[in-house]
């Protein structure tokens, strides 16, 4: 019996098919679980989105336009799941974004108020959206794993990071306090903290080439993480395996988080 036979897992976030949420998805189908998506709306990203759940063998998907940013896009998105589907035991929020012209080294300071405010909305306030109109779903399910996605930067100081690094640690606390005020109805949150992995998203961030050969020749595991090392991580989190965890952020980066230089 595979792990998670019988589950449904909605996924928010996939951009293509290098993106940890697509890694994440190919996991969870590999042991048997069903799979909803969102895609951003507009037909060309419906198109992107497609044709990634297409390379992973999925030829017609439940798939609903979603911006994460709108209450209502989030109200309606999660009705229709409720029409479909009269279960959700997995949740996987894998957004972020911040304006480019402020992810470069000595540009911190100089981030515009509006920016930072748009960083934090879409990197760290949409988890707590997603999981208020997740929650009765899940408790009905009897419980379920919500988790998403971190970096390094929102722990230490990555340079060039800058804005996003201050959402990323947002996101973590977010997700403690959402494992705590949801653990009563047996929803448990976590936050995977991966290892640079080359997405549209960690592409807009100024010096990001260098990080590769820092960690491939520094890591305890002298490589870079790769997407299925995350997956692995994710179907742990998702399954009864992990059925006593929550409220933690699990670095799943080849061990480079571990050195003090």
């Amino acid at each position: 019996m595979a792990l998670l036979d019988g589950k449904i897992a909605l996924i928010v976030g996939i951009a293509n098919e290098r993106s940890y949420a697509w890694f994440i998805a190919q996991s969870l189908m590999a042991h048997g679980c069903k799979l909803a998506f969102t895609h951003l709306p507009g037909e060309k990203n419906e198109h992107r989105t497609r044709r990634s759940i297409s390379a992973l063998g999925i030829d017609k998907p439940w798939l609903v336009s979603l911006d994460a940013a709108k209450d209502d896009d989030i109200t309606a998105a999660f009705a229709k799941y409720a029409e479909s589907f009269d279960r959700l035991d997995i949740l996987v929020h894998s957004i972020a974004f911040a304006d480019r012209e402020w992810l470069a080294p000595g540009k911190f300071t100089d981030t515009p108020r509006e920016s930072f405010k748009l960083a934090l909305d879409i990197s760290a306030y949409t988890l707590i959206a997603l999981a208020r109109a997740a929650r009765p779903i899940m408790a009905r399910s009897g419980g379920g794993s919500i988790m998403c996605m971190s970096y390094y930067g929102g722990d230490k100081v990555v340079p060039g990071y800058n804005v996003m690094g201050v959402a990323k640690a947002a996101l973590e606390s977010s997700a403690r306090y959402l494992a705590w005020e949801l653990g009563p109805e047996k929803i448990r949150v976590n936050a995977i903290s991966g290892g640079y992995l080359r997405t549209l998203a960690s592409s807009a961030v100024g010096g990001a080439d260098k990080i590769t050969d820092h960690v491939a020749a520094n890591a305890p595991l002298r490589r870079n993480v790769e997407g299925d090392d995350v997956g692995k991580t994710a179907v742990y989190l998702a399954s009864d395996l992990s059925s006593g965890v929550t409220g933690e952020t699990i670095f799943v980066d080849c061990g480079i988080n571990t050195l003090g230089l």
